[in-house]
C-alpha cells in the first residue's frame, strides 16, 4: 500500500494540552482514535484506504506522539474525553472510531459530548471481571519505581497478548526479553513506530482507563448513537466477551466479527510487528456503517 504523508493539524484541551493530529483526504470528517502501545502512525494504513472517502484525523493521544505531556497522578479518563471534544471542534467530525483503550475513551465519551453522532469500536479494552487486584498492585508498584520493563510485562499478562508460553514465565524473564528489544531499539531506531520505552511511559494513561471500565457494562445502555463493534474471531477470549456483553446494552448496535484477525487488525500491516493486521477489512466495514 502506497501511503501519503499526511498534514498535521493540533487542538488545545481543556486543560490546555495541546494535541496533535494527522489528517488524511477529504469527505465528512472521521476521527481514529489510537488504543494502547501505539501512536497515530500504527493507524496510517486505515488512514490511507478510508481518504477516497473521508477527511481522516487520527490524534496521537496525551503522553505519546505528537500529544506530549507529562503523566499526572491526577490523571482520568476525562481528559481524554476532553481532548477528544477538543479534536471534535477543531475539525468539525461527528463520527468517530477507537481501538482497543481507544474505545473505552469514546464509550466514556458518547454519554457526554453531544457533537458524536456514530461511533464504531474493534475491541474495546474491558476485562469482565475487572483488573485483577494484584496484578493492578503489581504495575502501581512499577509504575512507582519508573520500572517501564514491569509495566509493559504486567500490561503484556493482563491483557493476555504475547505468546502464552512467555506471559507464564516470571516477570524477571519477560522483564529480560523486553529490556533486549529496548537496548537493539535504542541502537537502530524504531522507525517511524513509538520506541518501546515511549509507549511504556503512555502506558500509565492506559491502564488508568482500562481500569475505569470495571464494571461500567450496564452503565452504557443510556448510549443513544448508532454503535458498530467490531472484533477478530483470534482475539483473546475476553475480548470477545465483553462485545457480547456490550452487544445486550446497547440499545442501537451491530456486531461483526472479522474471521481471522486479531486485536491488531486495524493496525499497519507488518510481517515482525503485526502479521494479521488487514486495515482494508477494517476500512470496508468502517466505510459500510458510517
Amino acid at each position: 500500500m502506497t501511503v501519503s504523508a499526511p498534514t498535521i493539524g493540533h487542538a488545545v484541551s481543556a486543560d490546555g494540552t495541546r494535541i496533535g493530529f494527522e489528517q488524511f483526504g477529504s469527505g465528512p470528517a472521521l476521527v481514529l482514535v489510537q488504543g494502547t502501545m501505539g501512536t497515530a502512525y500504527n493507524f496510517r494504513e486505515l488512514a490511507e484506504a478510508l481518504a477516497d472517502t473521508y477527511t481522516v484525523v487520527v490524534p496521537d493521544r496525551r503522553g505519546r506522539g505528537l500529544s506530549p505531556h507529562a503523566f499526572s497522578a491526577a490523571y482520568t479518563v476525562d481528559d481524554d474525553v476532553r481532548d477528544l471534544d477538543a479534536v471534535l471542534a477543531a475539525t468539525g467530525a461527528r463520527h468517530v472510531f477507537g481501538l482497543s483503550s481507544g474505545g473505552d475513551i469514546l464509550l466514556k465519551a458518547a454519554r457526554s459530548l453531544p457533537r458524536i453522532e456514530k461511533i464504531a469500536l474493534y475491541e474495546p479494552a474491558i476485562l469482565p471481571g475487572g483488573i485483577p487486584r494484584k496484578g493492578a498492585e503489581r504495575f502501581d508498584a512499577y509504575s512507582k519505581a519508573d520500572d517501564l520493563r514491569g509495566m509493559l510485562t504486567t500490561g503484556m499478562k493482563l491483557a493476555e497478548f504475547g505468546p502464552a508460553l512467555m506471559r507464564a514465565m516470571p516477570d524477571w524473564v519477560v522483564k529480560a526479553a523486553i529490556g533486549w528489544i529496548m537496548k537493539q531499539e535504542a541502537k537502530s531506531g524504531s522507525d517511524q513506530y513509538a520506541s518501546m520505552a515511549d509507549l511504556a511511559r503512555a502506558f500509565r494513561y492506559d491502564f488508568v482507563v482500562v481500569a475505569s471500565m470495571d464494571g461500567s457494562i450496564p452503565t452504557f445502555k443510556d448510549i443513544t448513537q448508532p454503535v458498530l463493534l467490531l472484533g477478530g474471531s483470534k482475539s483473546p477470549g475476553y475480548l470477545g466477551q465483553a462485545l457480547r456483553a456490550l452487544e445486550k446494552v446497547l440499545p442501537g448496535v451491530r456486531r461483526v466479527e472479522l474471521a481471522g484477525l486479531d486485536h491488531g487488525a486495524a493496525w499497519n500491516i507488518d510481517r515482525q510487528r503485526n502479521k494479521l493486521g488487514n486495515p482494508n477489512a477494517v476500512a470496508e466495514r468502517l466505510k459500510e456503517f458510517f
